[in-house]
């Protein structure tokens, strides 16, 4: 088990948001599911948690009810190799959600993404500061970030 796990508090679809992200990145699976019961609080026999993991990385997802949004303060960032692993992601995150800039994503479940290949950090964090600024410049005028681009820049 690992020592730190992220949290994501849903209102009501916890498990489905669990088993569409395991269904879009490999390596991934439901571990636990666990429901409310006649001490509550939600319903006795709802799903309260869905403990699953995405490619080895464990998380818990509750069905805690209406009262706390996601928002950009926080995101998961995924270290994508290549533009085609980029590309799926992008489709299957904003199916439903919406692009954001810089290659952020929000999913339907309002859930922030953050597509980036590494090739990205390292052109910006390079000793060529001029290649760094217009890595920089290019970056900024994207929304799903573009490997080809970048590298050009």
């Amino acid at each position: 088990m690992q020592k730190i796990t992220p949290f994501l508090w849903f209102d009501n679809n916890a498990q489905e948001a669990a088993q569409y992200y395991v269904s879009i990145f490999p390596n991934s699976r439901i571990l636990k599911v666990a429901h409310y019961n006649a001490a509550g609080p939600g319903p006795a026999g709802k799903v309260m948690t869905v403990m699953f993991e995405l490619e080895g990385r464990e998380f818990t997802a509750l069905n805690g009810g209406p009262q706390f949004k996601f928002s950009e303060a926080i995101s998961f960032v995924v270290s994508c190799e290549t533009q085609l692993e980029i590309d799926r992601l992008w489709s299957a995150l904003c199916a439903g959600g919406k692009e954001g800039q810089c290659g952020w994503v929000c999913d339907k479940y309002g859930l922030w993404w953050q597509l980036v290949p590494p090739l990205l950090l390292e052109l910006l964090s390079g000793s060529d500061r001029d290649r760094a600024a217009r890595v920089m410049q290019a970056m900024l005028k994207m929304s799903k970030l573009d490997i080809a681009t970048l590298r050009e820049a």
